[in-house]
């Protein structure tokens, strides 16, 4: 048993470099949907206001993100992003997530969250940029 855990924790750093990209890449979507229709039609009609400043952020942010670069200063913004996103789409339709459709945004934001305090990984920009300080 000591084996297995010893060996999980050697891969521990690397899982955590994937599971970056796997967000960024899924948070990507949603910035993308917002500014070019793609992969799926925007939910809103037209961008304005706030959701300009949404559309931005999830796809600029989302791509800085995806390959590590300021993980832990843009993690931090997405995740304030995806709370505020939770408490004016979402809440005001009902307490639950299940019932309001606020699922995605709780996850992303606690996921965000957790980079804000662990950093991209080995596999990231920042790992980079600082190999080569």
């Amino acid at each position: 048993m000591n084996a297995f855990y010893t060996r999980m924790e050697t891969w521990r750093p690397y899982i955590l470099s994937i599971l970056r990209i796997v967000v960024g890449l899924l948070f990507l979507q949603y910035g993308l949907s917002k500014v070019f229709n793609f992969p799926a039609p925007s939910p809103v009609p037209a961008l304005s206001g706030l959701l300009i400043l949404a559309a931005f952020l999830e796809t600029v942010g989302s791509l800085l993100f995806l390959v590590g670069a300021y993980t832990r200063i843009v993690a931090f913004i997405l995740s304030g992003e995806m709370a505020f996103a939770y408490f004016t789409a979402h809440a005001p339709r009902s307490f639950y997530p299940a019932v309001n459709g606020g699922n995605p945004a709780v996850l992303f934001c606690f996921i965000f969250l957790y980079f804000a305090f662990a950093g991209g990984g080995p596999w990231s920009a920042d790992r980079a940029m600082l190999n080569q300080a």
